[in-house]
C-alpha cells in the first residue's frame, strides 16, 4: 500500500509538471504569434491570441493547432480603392487547423470564421455628409446613420428645396447587404421632396451608397452583414488564412 501511495504521488506530481510546462509553452506561443501578427498587419496594439485545446504540446508534436482565437480592436481596413481607411472594431476570428513553423515565423489556418463591427459614424464617411445638387432647386446629403430596428438602418437625409432648408432631416429605412468586398446601403422606400418631382434614380443618388472593405487581416473576406444597435455587424470567413509569415 505504501508503494502504491508513493506511485500515485509521483503520478500527480508529474501530471502537475506536465500541465505547468504545457501552459508555459502555450503562453509563449500565443505571445510569438501575436507579435508576428502585429508586425505583419501594422497594428498599433498587440492583438489577443488564444490557442485553445489541451494539451498544447501534443498539438505541437503534430504540427497543427486545433483552434486559435484572435481578437483585435481598431483594425483599419483599406477602403475606397486604397485611398481611404475604414476602422473595424471588435474583430474576433476562430482559426481552425493552423499549421505553423517551429519558430512561429509562419502560421496558416485551413479555415477561419469571425465577426466584427463597423460603427455608423465610420460608415457615414462613405456616404459623405455634404449636400449635393440632385436637380435644379434641390440639394441633399446624408447627415446621420443609426439603428432603424429589425435589421434596418435609419438614414437621415437633410435637404434644401427651392432655397429653403427643410426643418428636420428626412428619415429613410434602408437595407444593408454585402457583395464581394462592398457593403451596400439601399433605401427600402424612397422619400419625397415636397412639391419637386424627382425620379427614383435621382433620389437614390443620395439615399443609396456603398463602402468597399478589403485587405482584411490574413486575407479573410466579408460574408454577411446586419444592422445592429451600434453599427453594422459583419461576418467574415476565409480559407488558407495567414496568421503570420
Amino acid at each position: 500500500m505504501r508503494a502504491l501511495r508513493i506511485l500515485l504521488i509521483v503520478v500527480v506530481i508529474l501530471g502537475g509538471l506536465f500541465v505547468a510546462a504545457d501552459r508555459l509553452a502555450v503562453n509563449f506561443a500565443e505571445g510569438e504569434v501575436a507579435d508576428k501578427l502585429k508586425a505583419q498587419e501594422g497594428l498599433d496594439t498587440t492583438p489577443d491570441v488564444s490557442i485553445n485545446g489541451f494539451p498544447f504540446l501534443t498539438q505541437v508534436v503534430g504540427g497543427e493547432l486545433d483552434d486559435v482565437e484572435v481578437t483585435m480592436d481598431g483594425y483599419e481596413a483599406t477602403a475606397g480603392g486604397g485611398t481611404e481607411k475604414v476602422r473595424i472594431d471588435d474583430l474576433k476570428a476562430h482559426m481552425k487547423g493552423v499549421e505553423f513553423a517551429g519558430d512561429y515565423s509562419s502560421a496558416t489556418a485551413a479555415t477561419a470564421s469571425g465577426t466584427a463591427t463597423v460603427s455608423y459614424a465610420e460608415l457615414l464617411k462613405a456616404a459623405g455628409s455634404e449636400q449635393v445638387e440632385i436637380t435644379s432647386g434641390v440639394t441633399a446629403g446624408i447627415v446621420g446613420l443609426s439603428d432603424g430596428g429589425n435589421g434596418k438602418i435609419d438614414v437621415a437625409v437633410q435637404a434644401t428645396v427651392l432655397g429653403t432648408e427643410l426643418p428636420e432631416p428626412i428619415h429613410v429605412l434602408s437595407s444593408v447587404t454585402v457583395k464581394g468586398d462592398k457593403v451596400g446601403v439601399t433605401a427600402d422606400d424612397l422619400p419625397s421632396f415636397g412639391q419637386v418631382d424627382l425620379s427614383d434614380s435621382q433620389i437614390r443618388q443620395i439615399t443609396d451608397f456603398q463602402q468597399v472593405i478589403d485587405e482584411l487581416p490574413g486575407g479573410i473576406k466579408l460574408d454577411k452583414v446586419e444592422a445592429a444597435k451600434d453599427g453594422v455587424e459583419i461576418t467574415v470567413t476565409g480559407s488558407n488564412v495567414r496568421l503570420a509569415g
